[in-house]
């Protein structure tokens, strides 16, 4: 039998076999015995322990609640840090003033539209610039084409490895009536034109990329040859960093010299081109080469822009009376029509040369005397050609025969002009 005990607690055990119940209340046959309650703490005498105090609210000064209000305006505060503000707005005027303003502000700053700057602005700012003030010391555009062709290069170079550098590549021009090449490397052509351009660099005061190494005479080829046989090994991707510069240096002295200095004659050997027409000479074979080395290791080129085309084209032109002189001295073109040369100035036979395409246009070629004006009442016969087919086949790499030419009109001044063309190439 149990019973309540000293502490008020139960006790659950079973006695001859069944339950006795006692005078608990409310507790039949077959419940379940009631749940004790705990039994009381000794220390706190059987009180219940109290609730832990609440936190104690920050106190925040006038002076820090006013300097607040930036950040509350911003909602960069803490969760206490904006209530005392906005408890404190709602009994000073002055600073719910000047949160008001500050609010207003941020509003402002807030914009529902897109604030990504446009693409293109970039652009158009830096044209108008450049429309507003040119450069200090601008290229003049006789140089332009060769400023170009040289960055064109060095850009295709720039990731060339050792195996591009040594790729095979065959130089081609005309000389006389026979197609001539030289086998040399990609780095064998930069040597090349190291060489070659170093002439208008002499002529300008500048370092003579041959140094001390001799040469015959002081023509292209001859140029060349010297560099080369004074290399003790094939030239390598080292012969970049000395044509890179002296390019540089020639753009940046001609800029000097302004548009005056066009005039200077640069001597090429057998003949002298002034400043402006070499530069020019060097910008077409910059580019030919260009090509020779990006058909060498199967990379795109794309042709000279239209306007340097164009320049390009007209110097070759210019040059083709000059050429076709030369060819007839040597008897390789038809004499002159005429017993006498036309008198310098005087309109004589001429070939209409027509360029299509980029960097097109018309010329008129006097065909009797290199000083004789081209005239359309004397013309005898008309040429069609590609500009860039025209480029080629004025540096050796197209054959006269093969120029996919409309032609119309006198046959023999038509093969004499073509192959004055191709007499223009060298190496």
């Amino acid at each position: 039998m149990s019973g309540p005990d000293a502490s008020g607690a139960y006790d659950d055990h079973e006695d001859d076999g069944g339950p006795d119940h006692g005078d608990e209340p409310g507790r039949g046959p077959g419940r379940p015995p009631r749940i004790p309650m705990p039994r009381a703490s000794v220390e706190d005498n059987g009180l219940p322990l109290p609730a832990p105090p609440p936190p104690e609210r920050p106190v925040f000064e006038h002076p820090v609640l006013k300097s607040l209000l930036g950040a509350w305006a911003l909602a960069a505060c803490s969760a206490e840090e904006a209530t005392a503000v906005e408890e404190h707005l709602g009994s000073c005027g002055a600073c719910a003033d000047e949160a008001r303003r500050l609010r207003e502000a941020v509003g402002l700053l807030q914009r529902p539209e897109s604030l990504d700057l446009d693409p293109g602005l970039r652009t158009r700012v830096l044209e108008t610039c450049l429309e507003r003030r040119p450069p200090r010391i601008p290229v003049p555009e006789w140089a332009a084409a060769y400023d170009a062709e040289t960055a064109r290069l060095d850009a295709l170079l720039q990731d060339f490895g050792d195996a591009e550098w040594h790729a095979p590549v065959r130089l081609r021009w005309f000389h006389g009536d026979e197609a001539t090449t030289r086998r040399t490397t990609v780095a064998g052509v930069i040597a090349h034109l190291l060489s070659v351009d170093g002439l208008v660099a002499v002529a300008l005061g500048l370092d003579d990329p041959l140094g001390d190494v001799p040469s015959a005479r002081p023509t292209p080829a001859e140029r060349t040859e010297a560099f080369w046989r004074a290399s003790h090994f094939p030239p390598t991707r080292a012969v970049r960093a000395p044509w890179r510069e002296q390019s540089h240096n020639l753009v940046r002295t001609v800029s000097f010299t302004g548009g005056g200095g066009g005039r200077m004659p640069i001597p090429y050997g057998d003949f002298d081109l002034p400043l402006h027409d070499a530069m020019l000479d060097r910008a077409f074979e910059c580019w030919v080469h260009a090509e020779d080395i990006a058909d060498a290791v199967d990379y795109p080129f794309d042709p000279p822009s239209p306007r340097h085309l164009h320049r390009m084209i007209d110097l070759a032109a210019r040059m083709l009376p000059t050429a076709l002189a030369h060819r007839r001295q040597a008897g390789l073109a038809a004499p002159a029509h005429h017993r006498h040369l036309v008198a310098a100035g005087e309109p004589g036979r001429s070939l209409r040369l027509e360029i299509e395409g980029s960097g097109g246009g018309e010329w008129l070629i006097p065909l009797d005397s290199p000083a004789a004006k081209g005239s359309a009442e004397h013309e005898v016969a008309h040429v069609a050609l590609d500009g860039v087919e025209f480029c080629r086949l004025a540096a050796g790499h197209v054959p006269p025969q093969e120029a996919a030419a409309g032609q119309v009109g006198d046959r023999e001044a038509i093969r004499d002009v073509l192959f004055a063309a191709a007499s223009l190439s060298r190496m």
